[in-house]
């Protein structure tokens, strides 16, 4: 396996472009807590003269708008990162995190939850994201299971119609589900299915940062061995890449830092395809570079698609998934046509 070493040539583009991609995160993090439909005071909410219980603004930036922030920065970050590395192992740009059925898998998690009424705790984590996140396990399983070495590597085509074929099946086994449910189980399911970030707190985002900075730390670890896969798996392995070993590595870290947000956040649609691709076009297909860009960049969408769904129609808010589908829906078919 080759380390992550950049050369010389490189390291002026590759810290300049993730300076850049660094202020613009930091940019939006700084400015997305102070908007919103209730306006409140920065200074006011730092002010250390008046008392925590009756600071009203302090209230609302740190316990209603920082924690859902810091999570649409994870989920952004994490879904942006699975997708490039899916597009690179299997040579697609169509692909995203939804291709290996992990989204589907984690929502036939959670709907079955949901209406089995199950309440319970483990460890801080609730139930249903409890559910989700074994769902995904279980559909990144369901993959491999299907899916047989041919030649020294994973067939990437049959790796992308695996992953199809269980997206549709848990996709099916939801619809199921979701007909059986009565009102109120069919409202929760729907609205988890909307994917959203209103429900948090600190405790919520600190349970899925272990997972997720493991999962992308592993992915950056094998971004030079990915830029060799995706320019052809034969001239990967002439240069000594274990190339099945990094597309079971790659497949499962990507798999397993989705499960982890779309556990808590619900199937937030589009970010893994969209991210990646307006990053490729802005510094180029380089792994080293795309794979922390994506991540700062999909955090910094995220964070602005949630800040426009709680906003634009205030004091009613939209599900962040819906925001990211209108957008997504016309890059996709944007996508489509550029490439045909």
């Amino acid at each position: 396996m080759h380390t992550l070493t950049l050369p010389m040539m490189n390291r002026q583009r590759y810290f300049s472009s993730l300076a850049l991609f660094t202020v613009f995160f930091l940019a939006t993090l700084a400015i997305a807590p102070l908007i919103g439909a209730s306006k409140i005071s920065l200074i006011k909410a730092l002010s250390s003269e008046i008392d925590f219980a009756d600071n009203v603004d302090a209230n609302i930036l740190f316990l209603a708008r920082l924690p859902r922030i810091l999570l649409a920065a994870i989920t952004g970050a994490s879904l942006s990162v699975a997708g490039a590395v899916f597009q690179a192992i299997l040579r697609n740009d169509l692909a995203a995190p939804i291709t290996l059925g992990v989204s589907s898998g984690a929502a036939f998690g959670a709907v079955l939850a949901i209406s089995l009424g199950f309440s319970f705790s483990f460890m801080g984590f609730s139930s249903i994201p409890l559910a989700a996140f074994l769902g995904a396990i279980m559909a990144v399983s369901l993959v491999f299971g299907l899916v047989k070495t041919r030649q020294g590597e994973l067939p990437t085509s049959i790796v992308l119609l695996a992953g199809v074929t269980v997206n549709f099946f848990f996709a099916a086994l939801v619809m199921f589900i979701h007909y059986l449910s009565d009102v109120t189980q069919s409202f929760r399911i729907v609205r988890w299915l909307m994917g959203g970030l209103d429900i948090t707190d600190y405790q919520t985002v600190f349970s899925i940062c272990l997972p997720v900075f493991i999962g992308i730390a592993i992915l950056m670890y094998i971004a030079r061995d990915l830029n060799l896969i995706s320019s052809g798996s034969q001239s990967a392995m002439s240069r000594g890449v274990d190339v099945p070993k990094i597309q079971k590595i790659g497949l499962v870290s990507a798999s397993l830092v989705t499960g982890a947000v779309v556990a808590t956040s619900g199937p937030i649609g589009f970010v893994g395809l969209v991210v990646p691709h307006i990053v490729r076009l802005l510094i180029g297909p380089d792994q080293r570079i795309l794979i922390p860009a994506s991540m700062l960049f999909g955090a910094s969408f995220l964070i602005i698609c949630d800040t426009v769904a709680r906003t634009i129609i205030a004091p009613t808010e939209i599900p962040v998934g819906v925001i990211t589908a209108l957008i997504g829906g016309p890059f996709f078919v944007w996508l489509l046509r550029r490439k045909r």
